[in-house]
C-alpha cells in the first residue's frame, strides 16, 4: 500500500508517563498495557485518517531520560498485541462460523426432506401445505447466522486489524522532559 510521505502526527501532552499506562498493571513499561482512555483518543484519531496516510504518534512526557525507547516500544508493542489479539478472535469467529454453516445446512436438508416427506404421505391439503412451507422457511432462517458471519461480521475485525497493525507500524516520538 503506497504510503503518503508526510505521515499525521497526534500530539500527546502527558504530565506523568504513568498517565499512558493501566495504573493497575505493575510490569515494566515494554510489556504495560496502555491507558483505555489513551487507547480510545489514539484509536478514534488514527480511524479518522485516510488509510493511505502513514501514521505517526508524538509523545511529550515528562519523564527519566532513558524511558523514551521504553514508552516508544511499549506503544508498539500494544498496538501489535491488538492486531494479533484481532485475528485470533476473527479465527474464532470462521471456526464459529464453519459450525453454523454446518448445522445450517444440516436443518436445511431435514428441512427439505420433511417438507417432501409431509406432502408425499399427507397429500397437498392446505394444513400440509402450511407444515411443508414453514419447514422450508425454517431451514432457510437456520442458514441466517452463518451468512451472516461470512458475509458481514468479519468486516470490523478486519478493519480493526489493519488499524492497530497501521498503529503498531507508527513512527512513535517520544520527548522526554525531566
Amino acid at each position: 500500500m503506497n504510503r503518503s510521505p508526510d505521515p499525521a502526527v497526534l500530539d500527546i501532552r502527558i504530565g506523568r508517563v504513568e498517565q499512558l499506562f493501566q495504573t493497575f498493571d505493575p510490569s515494566p513499561f515494554r510489556d504495560r498495557d496502555l491507558d483505555p482512555k489513551a487507547t480510545q483518543y489514539i484509536v478514534d484519531w488514527a480511524r479518522g485518517l485516510n488509510r493511505k496516510v502513514a501514521i505517526g504518534i508524538h509523545l511529550h512526557v515528562q519523564a527519566k531520560a532513558g524511558a523514551a525507547e521504553d514508552v516508544r516500544s511499549a506503544v508498539r508493542g500494544y498496538f501489535e498485541h491488538r492486531a494479533d489479539a484481532a485475528v485470533r478472535e476473527m479465527r474464532e469467529l470462521f471456526r464459529l462460523g464453519r459450525i453454523y454453516l454446518v448445522i445450517g445446512l444440516l436443518i436445511l436438508v431435514l428441512s427439505l426432506v420433511g417438507s417432501e416427506l409431509a406432502v408425499n404421505l399427507f397429500g397437498e391439503s392446505p394444513s400440509v401445505s402450511i407444515i411443508a412451507e414453514s419447514l422450508v422457511i425454517l431451514g432457510w432462517v437456520a442458514n441466517w447466522r452463518p451468512l451472516e458471519t461470512f458475509l458481514y461480521e468479519w468486516w470490523p475485525l478486519r478493519r480493526d486489524i489493519v488499524l492497530f497493525r497501521r498503529l503498531a507500524a507508527a513512527q512513535v516520538e517520544v520527548s522526554v522532559a525531566s
